[in-house]
């Protein structure tokens, strides 16, 4: 699904030309489209995105915007280990063609539409959350991204871990290195007792809940006031594969992180010289980790003065001699059974 030969519509399923999108989103609103009219975008046919109308071999019909989400992910599964940021774009495809899901015909779209429900304002968000609670019986795994947990959100969804925690349910959550340092987070953790581990990463995938293995809730905007109930066994089946994967990688929130071995570095220093070294910019690097922009400067310029840098050339320089853009290995993120403390 990652392009095809076409040269002028180098593309894949998962970024359409602006051609391809409006005949593609045409035959989902008509349920079908003359082969003429497909002429001019091969690539809908290539993609199988169209294909051909067996009662009709001069129409095409659409493949259904769920079957097109399902197959992106199969196709993304083998990307996970080497680029955790392809989740994010897997999302941004989600948002695109759920939206063209509720536009198929009657009878197609009652058969499918409960494999993906799109649920719109925080009130309708925390009733299919508080629905799902009920049902939990075995776990619970959740990646939060951002940085310290603020005490009025880790109170918003209390009622529901205590309400696992009595059925003896189990829950995993996945945070940035960042929350380490929320007081909030450890009182959480130490009233819920045994029932909820966690460990941490550098920076994690979008915001992600996952009950029993069989329902998942992911972020519809950026706002987070419109989130995506999946149900859709490849789907669930994929985003708990990622999970699985973030969590070898992680380390245990009861374990220090490593020491980067560079003396005047720290473990945020470390991370933040090797998504400079990928060529980031500030605020993308302090989203990424979990931390404010002024706070990112911050440490930047304790890097250009540790590692003797007058500029910001220079300090991409210095971080390349002293190995912190990557070829050291970023903390947290090593292979396990290699000396790191995510091996356990």
């Amino acid at each position: 699904m990652a392009g095809h030969g076409t040269d002028g519509h180098p593309h894949g399923a998962d970024r359409l030309c602006e051609a391809g999108d409006r005949v593609y989103s045409r035959a989902v609103r008509r349920g079908r489209l003359p082969r003429r009219d497909a002429e001019p975008v091969p690539c809908l046919l290539e993609l199988a995105l169209l294909h051909p109308d067996p009662d009709d071999m001069d129409w095409l019909v659409p493949t259904s915007p769920q079957e097109v989400m399902a197959r992106l992910l199969r196709g993304m599964y083998d990307e996970v280990s080497a680029s955790q940021r392809r989740v994010g774009s897997a999302v941004s495809a989600f948002e695109w063609y759920a939206g063209l899901g509720g536009r198929l015909p009657a009878a197609r779209s009652a058969a499918e539409g409960p494999a993906i429900r799109v649920l719109d304002g925080l009130g309708r968000i925390q009733a299919a959350m508080d629905e799902a609670t009920q049902a939990c019986t075995t776990e619970v795994l959740t990646v939060q991204p951002g940085g310290i947990r603020r005490e009025a959100e880790l109170s918003e969804g209390l009622h529901r871990a205590t309400a696992l925690r009595g059925r003896g349910v189990r829950m995993r959550d996945l945070y940035t290195h960042v929350a380490r340092h929320g007081h909030g987070l450890l009182s959480y953790l130490e009233l819920m007792g045994g029932a909820v581990q966690a460990r941490t990463l550098d920076e994690v995938i979008e915001r992600l809940i996952l009950f029993d293995r069989t329902v998942a809730f992911i972020p519809a905007n950026p706002e987070r006031t419109m989130a995506l109930e999946l149900r859709h066994p490849a789907l669930v089946e994929y985003l708990g594969t990622v999970f699985e994967r973030l969590w070898r990688l992680a380390i245990p929130l009861t374990v220090p992180l490593p020491d980067t071995g560079i003396e005047g570095i720290s473990h945020r220093e470390q991370s933040i010289a090797a998504l400079l070294a990928e060529g980031h910019q500030d605020a993308v690097i302090a989203e990424r980790l979990g931390i404010s922009v002024r706070t990112c400067r911050a440490h930047i310029a304790r890097l250009s003065e540790t590692l003797g840098a007058a500029s910001r050339t220079q300090l991409g320089v210095r971080i390349a001699q002293a190995g912190l853009d990557g070829s050291r290995g970023r903390g947290g993120v090593r292979e396990p059974g290699r000396g790191s403390p995510s091996a356990r």
